[in-house]
């Protein structure tokens, strides 16, 4: 297949980058989808990301940056369990520069394959709070990944700019499982339903008019 038909996929096992996998797959993409590791509480994510690259005919590469879970633990509640958890955004949830750590190994693994499109789940509904999902961040990182391999290396966000909300309305159209999809923070059994992600989670589902297919522990 031509390197122009192939892409790498940052795929977290989450809502939004299941969207872009299958947005990726209905483009007529052939798709290479990387999981990370990177000491999160919530690691059964990977197992979820797992599931929704199977349901698109591949297999999540699982790349193991475990170490850096020792970076982000004075900040994060994402990898510290120490660090309360809140429904709305804080600081305390930002995990610094992920997108960027992500979208490099990206890039040299899009080398490797011969892959010119990089994308990830970023959207608008983000933007106001995460420097990394806004498109001036991934456009000027494409710049330094065609400086830093001298090939033509597209990294895109195709919601960029769109709610959540729309994610949602897109999936339904384009049939993405929402349930093989895992958003909380959090590891247990089922969605906690508390945590900033849950929320906005449940939020999107609400405000596309879909019915949301997953089991919160608490509503």
């Amino acid at each position: 297949m031509c390197c122009s038909k192939k892409c790498v996929i940052v795929l977290s096992g989450g809502l939004d980058s299941a969207v872009v996998a299958y947005w990726a797959k209905n483009q007529g993409y052939q798709i290479y989808p990387l999981t990370f590791k990177y000491g999160q509480i919530a690691d059964k994510e990977i197992m979820f990301a797992q599931r929704i690259a199977e349901t698109i005919n591949t297999n999540a590469k699982i790349v193991d940056l475990s170490a850096l879970k020792d970076v982000f633990y004075q900040t994060s509640a994402l990898v510290n369990q120490d660090i309360p958890l809140t429904s709305g955004f804080t600081s305390s949830i930002i995990v610094p520069f992920r997108n960027a750590i992500f979208l490099s190994v990206a890039v040299a693994h899009a080398v490797v394959v011969d892959a010119v499109k990089i994308f990830y789940g970023a959207h608008g509904s983000d933007e106001l709070f995460y420097p990394d999902c806004r498109r001036e961040f991934y456009e000027a990182f494409e710049k330094a990944a065609k400086l830093g391999t001298e090939q033509d290396i597209a990294i895109y966000a195709p919601y960029s700019g769109k709610r959540k909300s729309d994610l949602v309305k897109s999936g339904v159209e384009l049939k993405v499982p929402f349930e093989l999809t895992w958003s909380c923070y959090l590891n247990g059994d089922v969605h906690c339903g508390q945590c900033e992600s849950c929320f906005n989670r449940r939020k999107a589902f609400y405000e596309a008019g879909v019915v949301d297919p997953t089991e919160y522990e608490n509503w």
